[in-house]
């Protein structure tokens, strides 16, 4: 039997889990509710966050009892759980609201990186018949190679010559780890004649068939909605210079349950087939100029962008070409997360167009940054299929990527 000792502790137990649940959930609550959003010049008291009927929304400015902290001709929004507890305060800037044109284009990606990026180490045999691995927890997966003795070097063939032309002596890589630059010494392992080597695995360059998102009346682009990534050591490229070629889909692999399907499509990397350059790769995408007319990638008039808090779930539709001409087709957006960490996931979409789902069978790659309208407004791009669910992915929200102020 309990006695009257093991009653309270009960009780206290008990209170103690509803008072760390009601925290938890406090908590999780918090983190829903974005800290800053932009609103549009003129609507500064339409302002919804659709954070749901038990959360109520405050519409506090300038010279308002109680809001002495807020500059002159800022807003904040004040959520508050039934109206009673507060829970957060959200700053609301002010903008103009910005146009750009929506594209659609599939287009030839080709980004070389800054300096020599290492993908890893490995074992190799010298002369002697005996394997070496001489980089071995000296030189990490990541790391890139930027000179070799004090030299500058950008490519692979460079660094090649370099550890060549070494002869065998100790030499010092220069390496770029975390944005921190620092020596490591090597010995380079005779493997032929006049050949040595560190046991490095190295990329230089990549490219990739991708989708032009917008372009502003400037004729500055930005396409993917992520960051163009290593395959094999997960983390964005550096770069040192990229170009944006002209480019036409082949053909179309379906995606299926755990296989994802693909945009195929011929790259002509010649001069008359560039247009335009990347000058930054991004969490958000690669982003740059055309050097083109705005006409030879979009049919589309500019449009007006649209913000976080104005998406709804439900009806929208995307732009893309899987068939050498850019078309509308039907999407849902299914949820939105208008605190995201991760900003290239802010929504989830579900293709419901059957003709896009009969020709690719939901999101394949190479459809990464087309643009999702919704309302005659752009509001983001698509970033992500899900593997298991090929008619499913992730989108961006438009102003993450053109990084509203």
């Amino acid at each position: 039997m309990f006695n009257r000792s093991t009653n309270k502790k009960l009780i206290w137990a008990i209170i103690a889990g509803f008072v760390l649940t009601g925290c938890g959930g406090f908590l999780i609550l918090q983190n829903k509710i974005p800290d800053k959003v932009h609103i549009a010049a003129g609507q500064e008291n339409e302002i919804n966050l659709s954070l749901g009927s038990f959360i109520e929304e405050e519409i506090l400015e300038a010279g308002n009892q109680g809001t002495s902290n807020i500059p002159e001709g800022a807003v904040h929004i004040r959520c508050s759980l039934f109206g009673v507890i507060p829970i957060k305060d959200v700053e609301a800037s002010v903008v103009e609201r910005s146009y750009v044109t929506p594209s659609g284009m599939p287009v030839g990606i080709y980004m070389e990186t800054d300096g020599v990026l290492v993908v890893g180490t490995g074992t190799i045999g010298g002369v002697d018949g005996l394997e070496y691995e001489p980089a071995l927890n000296i030189v990490q997966s990541g790391d890139y190679i930027v000179g070799i003795n004090g030299s500058e070097i950008s490519g692979k063939e460079e660094l090649i010559d370099s550890i060549n032309q070494s002869g065998g002596q100790e030499i010092i890589l220069n390496v770029r780890r975390n944005n921190d630059l620092i020596n490591l010494k090597l010995l380079p392992v005779m493997t032929g004649e006049a050949e040595y080597k560190l046991g490095l695995w190295v990329r230089d360059d990549t490219q990739g068939i991708g989708t032009l998102t917008y372009i502003d009346e400037q004729g500055n682009f930005g396409a993917l909605g992520h960051g163009v990534s290593d395959v094999d050591t997960s983390t964005i490229l550096a770069l040192s210079e990229g170009i944006l070629y002209h480019t036409d889909i082949l053909s179309v692999t379906k995606g299926e349950r755990g296989i994802p399907g693909e945009l195929s499509g011929i790259i002509r990397y010649q001069d008359d087939q560039i247009i335009g350059t990347i000058n930054a790769n991004t969490d958000t995408g690669i982003y740059g100029g055309l050097n083109t007319e705005i006409e030879a990638y979009s049919s589309m008039d500019a449009v007006e962008i649209a913000y976080k808090q104005e998406i709804t779930t439900g009806p929208a539709t995307i732009l893309c070409a899987v068939d050498g001409e850019v078309k509308e087709y039907n999407i849902e957006i299914q949820k939105i997360n208008i605190n995201s960490k991760e900003e290239n996931k802010s929504m989830i979409l579900k293709v419901t167009d059957p003709v896009l789902l009969e020709k690719t069978g939901g999101i394949v790659q190479g459809m990464s940054g087309s643009p999702i309208l919704q309302n005659g407004r752009l509001i983001g791009a698509v970033t992500h299929v899900f593997i298991q669910d090929s008619t499913s992915g992730f989108g961006i929200f438009i102003e993450n990527m053109l990084r509203v102020d």
